[in-house]
């Protein structure tokens, strides 16, 4: 397994720009209101990723024993999230870019908008966090290691 390459999440941040935006223009008259929430799993999903983080970056500066699998699972989290960080960003993007200019004459155009700009918030807090919890993941260096934490 490689960790995650920009190109991987810059052609996931553009399919979901394009995905997003088309998905708005054709099907927007039929969608319900957005609530502002619409983004906060991705937030929930950051906060999680960004403790995990924290903590197995403590257990390897700190010399403690962590397991093959549970570091390997860390990884494929972490490289899953980040491209559905990216995914998600380009895609409340798209729908930003199909509702900006419609918020001056449609109402519900203007609180979408403001959803919408919550949602790839979210979108790029939580692909921040997983790009985080792999560089956690790599195995130090020996120098890291002679290092006080």
């Amino acid at each position: 397994m490689h960790f995650t390459r920009p190109r991987e999440l810059l052609v996931a941040g553009v399919l979901g720009l394009v995905v997003g935006y088309v998905l708005f223009q054709t099907a927007y008259g039929s969608l319900p209101r957005m609530p502002l929430a619409a983004g906060a799993a991705l937030f929930v999903l950051a906060l999680v990723e960004v403790v995990l983080a924290f903590s197995i970056r403590a257990r390897i500066k700190g010399g403690r024993v962590l397991g093959a699998i549970a570091i390997a699972r860390s990884v494929a989290l972490a490289k899953a999230s980040s491209l559905l960080g990216a995914l998600m960003l380009g895609g409340w993007l798209g729908a930003t870019a199909y509702l900006f200019p419609k918020r001056s004459y449609l109402t519900a155009a203007a609180s979408d908008t403001t959803s919408a700009l919550v949602g790839a918030l979210g979108g790029l807090l939580l692909g921040a966090a997983a790009l985080w919890l792999e560089h956690c993941c790599r195995t130090p260096d020996r120098g890291d290691s002679e290092r006080p934490g």
